[in-house]
């Protein structure tokens, strides 16, 4: 079955007592056990929820994975997915990742152990290089928050594999409709639900996709120990966005992609950061492994962080807030924001400057939207 047949059907059947069609929401904590030690399949929510693993069981689908789990943040999600190395491993990591992986790295795994080494992932030699015989995981987002490059899923993964190491892929920007990293060949796929896949802004979750079951098992073991699930009614939150992830999505890169051809042409815009510009280093990768572009546009105004301020105030229609994903565009400006905890000469060195803008764009009339982008712009 194609994509948006199996993100309304696949999971989410009626409900056998009642025949409700869309997904109860299960609030229970605790569930009647037929004996002891015979539950009838559930226990505990904590250990799982029928909402819980309608949901999970709908993100394996969409990713073409075997197992899913949900996560009550995309840091949750993260973390969870970091439980496959140890002291003393290594993680070669993209060196353009959000802000709050980045303090993950370093402010709770360096100091358990863990080795961190930033490469460009858009260097495949630089990949290979900085793996050690000490390397677990390699972890890259793609397209990556906030500069928009793109890890080449499939090569890296040949490399990664070579190594007996495994590949995660942070997929939260391109979404399960427009790229699947397990078909090309990645271990772990991460998310952060509260984007794309939930869709209105309403919900905070996360979720990771594998189709090693020893992977499974070993995040799986973690999510019921540590405890950081998706309740019930953001599962169904989830599980409501999944069904019109495909419409949404087409939207969202049809609009941002008229958005980033306006802005290359504006005088008080240095450069725009959008895999589906020609202009865009990796334009020819981003058609191979995505289906289309999706919703985010970088930029780099000219005057640095004051004409980012003054441009931020001028915006009616592009809410300044943190986040992404949603229905409604959003303005975030990185340095001060999503990329906070990463200190300044880092920052510079990534290339986020004092100048970046990045714009998630929703679903709304893009003549709007650009009308809008127009008036912020002018002198």
């Amino acid at each position: 079955m194609n994509f948006e047949t199996l993100a309304i059907h696949d999971g989410q059947v009626p409900e056998k007592s009642t025949g409700a069609v869309s997904t109860p929401i299960y609030q229970a904590s605790t569930f009647e056990q037929d004996g002891i030690g015979h539950p009838r399949g559930y226990e505990y929510s904590r250990s799982g929820n029928p909402t819980r693993a309608a949901l999970e069981g709908a993100l394996a689908v969409i990713e073409s994975g075997k197992y899913g789990l949900a996560f009550s943040s995309g840091s949750a999600a993260t973390v969870a997915a970091l439980q496959v190395v140890k002291p003393g491993d290594n993680i070669v990591a993209a060196n353009d990742t959000y802000g709050g992986t980045y303090r993950i790295f370093e402010k709770l795994l360096r100091p358990w152990g863990v080795k961190i080494t930033y490469v460009d992932p858009t260097d495949l030699n630089a990949i290979d290089k900085a793996i050690d015989g000490h390397t677990r995981l390699v972890w890259v987002e793609t397209p990556s928050n906030p500069l928009l490059k793109l890890a080449d899923i499939r090569a890296s993964s040949d490399i990664t594999r070579k190594a007996g190491a495994r590949l995660a892929v942070d997929n939260t920007f391109a979404s399960p409709y427009l790229q699947q990293p397990l078909s090309l060949g990645a271990d772990i796929v991460v998310h952060s639900t509260t984007k794309y896949i939930g869709g209105h802004s309403d919900v905070i979750g996360g979720a990771v996709i594998t189709s090693d079951k020893s992977i499974y098992e070993t995040i799986k073991f973690y999510q019921n120990a540590a405890g950081a699930i998706q309740a019930p009614f953001d599962s169904w939150l989830v599980l409501r966005g999944i069904k019109t992830l495909k419409v949404r999505m087409a939207e969202h890169s049809k609009n941002a992609l008229q958005i980033a051809n306006f802005l290359e042409g504006r005088p008080a815009v240095e450069r725009v950061y959008y895999p589906g510009l020609e202009s865009h280093p990796q334009h020819e990768l981003a058609k191979r492994q995505m289906r289309a572009f999706g919703g985010i546009v970088s930029f780099e105004l000219r005057g640095g962080f004051h004409a980012a301020e003054r441009f931020s105030k001028r915006l009616r229609l592009f809410v300044l807030g943190e986040s992404l994903g949603g229905v409604e565009s959003l303005l975030c400006y990185p340095p001060k924001m999503t990329h906070a905890s990463i200190p300044a000469e880092e920052r510079e060195k990534r290339g986020i400057r004092d100048g970046l803008v990045r714009l998630s764009v929703g679903i709304e009339n893009v003549t709007d939207l650009q009308e809008d982008l127009l008036y912020a712009l002018k002198d």
